[in-house]
């Protein structure tokens, strides 16, 4: 539940700005006013309509969502802390929409501290970042014994579907993806977010073939310029070698993933890479990167430049972050602004038969019957309070259930002391919680982030 904010607000004097006016009286001649109604008498007039209240008519529009206004369609993926699913909305106003739904079992997650802590902290990253290469959280709810994360559903599939089928990528197609990536990992950090596990298998594309991060298990967040973290977590063979050291780590990790990433767009694996673990690490500290003959001297350049373990030396390692990297002549030929409006053409648009198509899905999940299987251990009631406050609809959901939007004006002791900047609030749980408009990584000030939890562990699902 969110915590109450503190606020300092200066109030008058008592007798200060009193308005003895008689302005606002009424006058009443004696005879006209009772002191002391008969209630009873009043509700049984003729004149007086009555209302029956229920649940519809007190909280009109308000939705309770829960597991039984979703429709199993399809497996997506399993993990060990639950499933993905294909569903389809059957109540409300956006009934008949596709989502994925990612359920997560409590008691598999509260044996361990960090995982509850980071398992709240992905929800509520979700709920703060929205950002058009961002999967977006649309519904948030729990019951006795599971978690359920309702996202909006990319039925283009895996980015590493689409690298394995064809093998590499050509460098117009990697320099389209790689552009998306950017910006969506600078929009992290300007919230103070590094998102530590950047690989195909976490990049989803849309129906239009656009980029979408998803997973944000592994995020640490609060991190800004000069701070460092200390958590051993991502996978392998995209990790930065200070995470590997454990010597403290900041957001130019999500730099040397991105270097690793292009690296295996445009040649078919990870720079260093290995038949085990151990050996995979000792070539990613002292392995010697090399670059095939047929790369342009622009995309070795990139490479090599995200690819430095010195720190200091990498590519967006310093405080303008990414901008650097959008500066390279590997994407010389990219209009940012278009990117961000996602008026480039994807080099891939998905073949689909329709909004619900899974073909793009691995068919070792989807062949299988979606069964979202009873909740065999309740928590109790005390282990259940950590996830107070995990219920959550999006705004745009929102905005179609109370159209046309109300408005209510509340007098404030100090006008124009609150709720400006452009952010978008949500009221659940107790508390306000900003959602951010859309950033521009061009505007001359984007420095401002949100607060969010901490957390620091390592985390593993499958992608949605």
């Amino acid at each position: 539940m969110a915590e109450p904010l503190p606020f300092d607000i200066e109030l008058p004097d008592a007798n200060v700005g009193e308005d003895d006016s008689d302005d606002d009286c009424l006058e009443v001649e004696e005879g006209d006013y009772d002191p002391d109604p008969n209630v009873n008498v009043i509700i049984e007039s003729d004149d007086l309509e009555t209302v029956h209240l229920n649940e519809q008519n007190v909280n009109p529009g308000s939705e309770k969502t829960g597991p039984q206004d979703f429709e199993l369609r399809k497996v997506l993926g399993k993990g060990g802390y639950g499933k993905v699913f294909q569903v389809r909305k059957v109540t409300g106003q956006d009934s008949g929409t596709i989502f994925a739904m990612k359920v997560l079992r409590k008691a598999s997650i509260v044996r361990n501290q960090k995982d509850t802590a980071h398992t709240k902290a992905e929800r509520n990253i979700l709920e703060a970042v929205k950002h058009p290469f961002i999967v977006d959280l649309m519904y948030a709810f729990q019951t006795g014994g599971k978690l359920y994360l309702i996202l909006e559903y990319l039925s283009g599939g895996e980015l590493f579907m689409h690298l394995e089928r064809e093998g590499i990528f050509l460098e117009d197609t990697a320099c389209f993806y790689l552009s998306e990536i950017i910006l969506a990992l600078e929009h992290l950090h300007l919230q103070g977010i590094i998102y530590r596990d950047l690989k195909p298998e976490n990049i989803l594309l849309d129906a239009h073939g656009h980029v979408k991060l998803t997973d944000f298990g592994l995020c640490k967040e609060h991190i800004q310029e000069g701070i460092v973290t200390h958590t051993f977590c991502g996978t392998i063979e995209y990790m930065a070698p200070e995470i590997l050291l454990r010597c403290g780590h900041g957001k130019a990790v999500d730099w040397w993933s991105l270097g690793a990433l292009a690296y295996d767009m445009l040649t078919g694996a990870p720079p260093f890479t290995a038949e085990n673990r151990k050996k995979t690490i000792e070539k990613i500290l002292r392995g010697r990167l090399h670059l095939p003959p047929y790369l342009t001297p622009d995309a070795r350049e990139l490479i090599r430049r995200l690819l430095k373990r010195q720190v200091g030396q990498r590519l967006g390692a310093g405080p303008n972050d990414g901008g650097c990297i959008r500066n390279h002549p590997f994407f010389k030929h990219i209009n940012w602004l278009d990117v961000l409006s996602r008026k480039l053409e994807p080099p891939f648009k998905p073949s689909l038969t329709g909004e619900d198509d899974v073909s793009q899905f691995d068919t070792k999940f989807t062949k299988q019957t979606p069964v979202d299987s009873p909740d065999e251990s309740l928590l109790s009631e005390s282990a259940n309070l950590v996830f107070q406050g995990f219920t959550y609809v999006a705004p745009s959901v929102l905005e179609e259930m109370h159209k046309p939007p109300r408005i209510t004006r509340a007098r404030s002791p100090r006008k124009g002391g609150g709720g400006g900047g452009g952010c978008t609030y949500v009221h659940f749980g107790g508390g306000s919680v900003g959602v951010p408009p859309l950033r521009n990584p061009f505007a001359p000030d984007s420095s401002s982030h949100d607060e969010m939890m901490d957390v620091s562990s390592q985390h593993s699902f499958p992608h949605v």
